[in-house]
């Protein structure tokens, strides 16, 4: 019942490589890191994948027997790509990344935000060409508001502890305080809405611009928004993360990202 890659790796060495090797094992909920701590044994299989033009993405479902007989599952994004066929200038193939999450509903959102090419992600890139007219075009999308969405379906999963994680991942200076933190510590429910998702050219590169609204319900009855951009317009093509109070002021950001060249 463990992984059949390694059939003799104990349950202990198994987790161990798996939170090691997730470039955000530090988001997992405190507590099911510290329920992973009584794994007994455990059983690791392919839920879905994909594969072309060099581009490569699997889903992996690893779901864990405790110690006090309930059982537990770990969601894993593997992906790589490439632009000569998955392999890198050695001939080796390019070093793939591993994202973790406890949710299959958090690993389908993550396999969205993946560069164009693979299933989800909003919109093709256009081509090499990128004049005025397609930087107007840009601007205009990045500031022109969506339609007005249809009110969220408020969910209750932890929401105090999502809002935790998606202030903690951001970047931005400007992010928000302590007393939206601690405000925040009051949600009971929570809705997650990718209201912009597109890639442009930005400096000669390709950049993805997505945001998502991660909308609140309080204890009180009051609801309130984190505004969350996620772009690569940085000089390494790195992801990067960086969440607002304000709609208006996340779009403000992802617009000042688009014109660096």
């Amino acid at each position: 019942m463990n992984d059949p890659i390694d059939p003799y790796e104990t349950t202990e060495t198994h987790l161990e490589r798996l939170l090691g090797r997730a470039l955000n094992s530090f988001e997992l909920p405190d507590a099911t890191v510290e329920r992973l701590g009584s794994a007994l044994t455990h059983a690791s299989s392919l839920h879905s994948s994909h594969h072309e033009a060099g581009l490569h993405r699997a889903t992996y479902r690893h779901t864990y027997l405790l110690g006090d007989g309930s059982s537990l599952t770990l969601w894993e994004l593997v992906h790589s790509n490439s632009n000569d066929g998955g392999t890198g200038r050695d001939g080796a193939r390019d070093r793939e990344q591993h994202e973790l999450y406890a949710d299959e509903s958090e690993a389908r959102l993550a396999a969205s935000r993946l560069p164009a090419g693979f299933p989800g992600f909003a919109a093709d890139a256009p081509g090499p060409g990128f004049c005025l007219d397609a930087d107007l075009e840009l601007l205009a999308s990045l500031m022109t508001p969506p339609p007005p969405p249809p009110p969220p379906m408020y969910v209750p999963d932890d929401s105090a502890d999502h809002a935790r994680r998606v202030l903690r991942r951001a970047e931005n200076e400007n992010r928000p305080g302590e007393e939206t933190a601690r405000r925040l510590r009051a949600a009971f429910a929570h809705h997650i809405t990718q209201v912009f998702g597109r890639q442009f050219r930005v400096a000669g590169k390709d950049a993805g611009f997505t945001l998502y609204e991660h909308a609140f319900l309080l204890l009180d009855g009051t609801e309130t928004s984190l505004w969350e951009v996620e772009h690569t317009a940085t000089p390494d093509g790195r992801h990067m993360c960086e969440v607002y109070e304000a709609e208006h002021a996340a779009r403000e950001a992802m617009e000042l990202r688009a014109r660096v060249r």
